[in-house]
């Protein structure tokens, strides 16, 4: 489906996205990525939204793309007597391993993982940093802290540790579980959680073994430290602004932010902006104009999606969400200060010759009348690095493999087509013309740029670029020449 707009908008499903006729409307109204949030829901009800994603696609006729997000390791403390607790600043508390009822001075903390990593003077933060403490003392089964910014606390909240790197890995028992489940759903990406170094995403790969691409979720100061690295191994990166605006100083995320999205699109790897986005639209119809003007600054970054979580997946107005999000994203593109930051802040990085090749392409885009560039792609890395250069005009990725269409849905300016194989060039400029006209990219009169690689069908073989003019002849024409 034609969308006038580059950026893509990922929506999470939930309780209030649950059945057919709410889920083709949120992709009708711009949804290209559906998020399947794997903390809530059992495996039957991910299966029947798995289903119904695919029979819109069936339906459709167009590749849609599915996002299984994983839970990861959730730290909370224990249970409390009376259900709750008020710590007042300048009290002391203490965390332990004692399986009993917490009261005012103390509460299980029933993970020992945490305790061998404190050190005196690091931080533990309670109920999403809204209950801040100092560690003055720690044991291997114990933390006396000292309450920095008091509050209510109460059972089963969470704990963040932003000081130290835990010995927890990424990829919980329910995580293993979910993920094998997911991937012989036939999911095309899989987000993880916690992760904190670069081994946690070799196992996640290991354990995906090719079956969906693994996105790394960064929100952890842990994984800002190692980030470089972590990109290198992932396929694609969620920045996570909420746990990452807990852990560290709200002020520091925006910057952050800007720097994880450049470094992304120089590597060519997918990256999407995430968290409260537009929160307001939990309740209301309308959003404030501080979620506007945030959507708006991570499509002026060039960020590849932006996310909405539970103002699709649990809110009273999912369709509308996903329609603010698609009015927004056309109104920033449409602005000349957009293309002039995208184009100011493009990678000059060229390594190889299919680099050199999207490259060109783009470059005569800009100084011809050039209406689409159609790159025919096996595994979708042609398509990446043409959409890493952020051209001006819309890009055609054509394939023969679903899996690629599919995964590709989460790439800046991406429109997917399928394809039979091809054997000859020839094939290709005909399949990518009538692309072209048929989606409404281009008229029989105008030209568009072909990439492809020889030989045929084979990743990593960019090796091509050819302008060709969108003739009848080569819409119509049954059989293509020799």
């Amino acid at each position: 489906m034609k969308r006038d707009r580059n950026v893509k908008i990922v929506a999470t499903l939930g309780p209030a996205s649950n059945d057919y006729d709410t889920i083709r409307a949120l992709f009708e109204a711009g949804a290209d990525v559906f998020r399947l949030n794997m903390s809530h829901g059992d495996h039957a009800e991910i299966e029947e939204r798995h289903n119904i994603i695919r029979k819109i696609e069936a339906d459709l006729g167009t590749p849609i793309c599915i996002l299984a997000d994983l839970q990861g390791p959730k730290l909370r403390v224990g249970t409390f007597k009376n259900g709750e607790e008020e710590l007042a600043e300048g009290a002391t508390f203490r965390f332990d391993l004692q399986d009993k009822e917490g009261d005012a001075k103390r509460v299980q903390l029933p993970h020992p993982e945490i305790f061998q990593a404190l050190e005196s003077g690091a931080s533990l933060l309670v109920n999403d940093g809204k209950i801040r403490m100092k560690v003055n003392t720690c044991g291997p089964e114990y933390a006396e802290c000292t309450v920095v910014a008091g509050g209510t606390i109460s059972n089963r909240k969470g704990v963040n540790v932003p000081d130290v790197v835990l010995p927890l890995k990424a990829l919980s028992e329910k995580d293993r579980k979910d993920l094998e489940f997911v991937c012989n759903l036939g999911v095309d990406w899989l987000a993880l959680s916690f992760v904190q170094r670069v081994e946690d995403v070799y196992e996640a790969r290991a354990l995906a073994n090719g079956r969906a691409a693994v996105l790394s979720k960064i929100e952890k100061p842990t994984a800002v430290e190692n980030f470089d690295d972590i990109l290198n191994v992932s396929d694609g990166i969620m920045v996570a602004r909420g746990d990452l605006g807990v852990e560290l100083p709200v002020q520091a995320v925006p910057p952050i932010q800007k720097q994880l999205v450049r470094k992304c699109r120089a590597a060519a790897k997918p990256v999407i902006v995430a968290t409260q986005m537009l929160e307001s639209m939990i309740d209301s119809p309308m959003p404030t104009r501080a979620e506007v003007s945030d959507v708006s600054n991570a499509i002026y970054e060039g960020a590849d999606a932006i996310m909405l979580s539970a103002e699709s997946a649990a809110g009273s107005f999912p369709i509308e969400a996903v329609t603010t999000m698609t009015n927004v994203a056309i109104e920033v593109e449409k602005d000349p200060t957009y293309r002039r930051i995208i184009e100011a802040s493009r990678t000059a990085e060229r390594t190889t010759v299919a680099d050199a090749i999207v490259a060109a392409a783009r470059e005569i885009a800009e100084t011809t009348e050039i209406k689409a560039i159609a790159c025919f792609t096996s595994s979708g890395t042609t398509a990446v690095l043409t959409a890493r250069e952020r051209p001006r005009v819309p890009i055609i990725a054509l394939t023969s493999e679903v899996a690629t269409a599919r995964r590709l849905c989460l790439s800046w300016g991406t429109n997917c087509v399928m394809t039979g194989p091809v054997e000859r060039f020839k094939m290709c400029v005909v399949a990518a013309v009538r692309a072209a006209v048929g989606q409404g990219f281009a008229e029989t009169t105008d030209q568009i740029a072909v990439t492809a690689g020889v030989p045929f069908n084979q990743a990593g073989t960019t090796n091509i670029l050819r302008i060709a003019p969108c003739e009848e002849r080569l819409i119509f024409k049954s059989e293509p020449d020799t």
